[in-house]
């Protein structure tokens, strides 16, 4: 089966010993810097909502971007990515084998890159999937990227002989997917909370996102292509709720931590 997860704005940029990738829409991510880079810091900082340091630090990655960068300046996109879900992925502990299946069968939704495989190199950047960046296809990066990632997706599903994808991706990133153009049954799990205050079972961002990525490494290390498989994900305590699930929803529930 074929996952999908978001990327992450925070980056790690420790080296790594591995073997990297060229990412399949490099060409579009230089356009993309190319038209952020021409924006004034002002705009730049509206655009991704960002503090005057972080508009400053984003100008330069923008103004350093390259279309053909060096290996020294770029690392692999799953061990570069270092937010929630990266926590739960926990890419950098993966065997070579490991890592060479999710090559395949993982896949990482950006609004730079369009979609990533986890060994593409990457150049530090940070742009929201969200952001209304216009560009000759339109006035956001959603108009820019849709029938693409839908085409990407369903060539990789093809190549991988899976016509399910897991959607581990937050819905700003899986909102850039055409799903009438997408050939693959969408599963979108769905990690709740129990805070036993008779409420019922809430999603709470942060865990959420570090489960998605959970689930991600999961499905890696098992080599699933079951969908039914993933209901035996119990990692962090979760466990499948069939009576809250839904085929395309299943529901993975867990007292909320104490600590």
């Amino acid at each position: 089966m074929l996952v999908v997860i978001s990327p992450a704005k925070r980056l790690d940029w420790d080296v790594r010993d591995v073997e990297v990738t060229q990412p399949d829409f490099q060409e579009d991510a230089v356009r993309l810097a190319t038209t952020a880079r021409n924006l004034s810091l002002g705009k730049l900082k509206d655009l991704m909502h960002l503090s005057d340091d972080l508009a400053r630090l984003n100008r330069d990655r923008f103004q350093a971007f390259e279309a053909e960068p060096a290996a020294d300046i770029t690392r692999p996109a799953a061990l570069a990515f270092a937010g929630d879900t990266y926590q739960g992925l926990e890419a950098d502990s993966l065997d070579a084998e490991e890592l060479a299946w999710a090559q395949d069968h993982l896949r990482i939704l950006s609004g730079l890159y369009g979609v990533l495989r986890p060994l593409d190199a990457i150049q530090p950047y940070r742009l929201e999937m969200g952001s209304k960046l216009k560009t000759r296809r339109g006035a956001n990066l959603y108009e820019y990227w849709r029938d693409d990632l839908s085409k990407a997706l369903n060539a990789q599903g093809a190549a991988v002989g899976s016509d399910v994808l897991i959607n581990c991706a937050s819905q700003e990133y899986f909102g850039a997917v055409a799903p009438k153009a997408l050939k693959l049954d969408i599963i979108t799990p769905q990690f709740m909370e129990d805070k036993g205050d008779g409420k019922g079972p809430k999603i709470v961002s942060f865990f959420a996102k570090k489960a998605r990525g959970a689930m991600a490494r999961f499905i890696i290390q098992n080599r699933l292509t079951d969908a039914e498989a993933i209901k035996d994900f119990e990692t962090g305590g979760y466990a499948y709720q069939p009576e809250l699930s839904t085929p395309q929803k299943p529901v993975f529930l867990r007292d909320y931590p104490s600590s």
